[in-house]
């Protein structure tokens, strides 16, 4: 019988980075691909983005609906719980002998104790992470003590999952798997995004990501005001606005961003979902990225554009010199959007080195799901950890 490898996503970002992975598992005749969808996925508010995935030839093993229609505090940690009991039925069915998960969402945590309980070996991916702004940072770690492999996208990382007490025979740096779609995919030029997204670019353009900075109470609706009238100051700008994941507080970022896409139709859009392919697209054709996503530390420089870091939500990751980090407030990320324009800053985007590898990432990762030993014996010497004491 093929191994059954099972691949988690609840968000369009998370697939974007795990696309190239489940194709390698897809097209590997000893493998067999399951794909369990969850969280924004499966939410209109956010797009239905699970459709996305069935077009890109995937099929969907298993759907367990758990966002409440709700963004506070308390209806998100509700839903950890409704995710629990919808993934005990889904992994009890399915039967996977590994389990893939990405990231730090609650979504993840979730599926994550799921696993551990079910006896069903963890696959982690982007562990060993820092993100002092958000309970990201919290989650990510967690993940980590209930995971059994573990692949990182840095040397630093690495050093730092096994600070946690994973085996260092456990825990892999290939690299940040983002940077397989940029090596992969044929990105649209100019007039090719321009028709696809039905928005003419201009001289200038600004494609802005902003989420709710989970640690900062009731921070988000001030600091997302702060950056919009940053953005008047620009007013030659076209701006493409991507609306956030569904964390506390951001429907309130999202009318904030319908409310500036009204009163300025001609120079700024938004979308619930660019996907992989028009958000990287997106990047090659704007002048720089705006706001505290960790795409901006990570995939943006290998695309040679500037990035404006606003506040901590990524505060402790590694960064390119591409990376100009500010505070939230309008003054400073004006300062910086200017800086990122100056011709001086422009010059140096040419020697920005990345410190998240240079792809063929996702081969890699599915070779070592492939071949790690799972006999009964294995089995236990995987699912049954021993803290590594430095």
């Amino acid at each position: 019988m093929s191994r059954k490898i099972c691949v988690a996503t609840g968000t369009r970002a998370e697939y974007g980075l795990l696309y190239w992975l489940m194709r390698e598992i897809q097209d590997d005749s000893d493998l067999t691909l399951q794909i369990l969808v969850t969280g924004m996925h499966l939410s209109p508010e956010f797009g239905s983005t699970y459709k996305i995935i069935e077009d890109d030839g995937f099929t969907i093993s298993a759907k367990v609906e758990m966002l409440l229609s709700s963004d506070t505090p308390v209806s998100v940690a509700k839903s950890i719980g409704v995710g629990i009991m919808g993934f005990a039925d889904a992994l009890e069915r399915l039967k996977p002998d590994i389990l893939v998960v990405l990231g730090d969402r609650t979504e993840m945590l979730a599926i994550a104790q799921t696993a551990l309980i079910l006896r069903i070996p963890l696959a982690h991916i982007h562990g060993g992470e820092t993100t002092q702004g958000a309970i990201d940072e919290a989650i990510r770690h967690s993940i980590t003590k209930m995971s059994h492999l573990h692949f990182v996208a840095a040397k630093e990382y690495e050093k730092r999952v096994i600070q946690l007490g994973e085996n260092p025979e456990k825990v892999f740096n290939f690299g940040a798997i983002g940077v397989d779609n940029i090596a992969k995919l044929k990105l649209l030029e100019r007039e090719e995004l321009e028709e696809s997204i039905n928005f003419k670019l201009g001289n200038l353009n600004f494609l802005v990501t902003y989420h709710p900075v989970t640690l900062m109470e009731n921070n988000s609706a001030q600091a997302f005001d702060e950056l919009l009238i940053a953005l008047d100051n620009f007013f030659s700008a076209k701006i493409i606005f991507t609306k956030p994941n569904s964390d506390p507080e951001n429907n309130i970022i999202n009318y904030k961003i319908a409310q500036y896409v009204s009163y300025n139709k001609t120079r700024a859009i938004t979308f619930n979902s660019l996907g992989q392919l028009r958000y990287l697209s997106a990047i090659k054709n704007c002048d720089l990225v705006i706001g505290n996503s960790s795409s901006g530390l990570i995939e943006v420089p290998f695309l040679k554009k500037p990035t404006i870091n606003i506040g901590d939500r990524q505060k402790g990751r590694l960064k390119a010199t591409s990376i100009i980090d500010c505070a939230e407030k309008s003054k400073d990320i004006i300062i910086s959007i200017n800086k990122a324009l100056s011709f001086e800053f422009q010059l140096s985007l040419k020697n920005v080195v990345s410190p998240y590898g240079q792809g063929d990432v996702s081969i890699k990762i599915k070779n070592v799901l492939k071949n790690i030993q799972l006999n009964n014996i294995q089995l236990n010497n995987i699912i049954i950890k021993k803290f590594y004491d430095l």
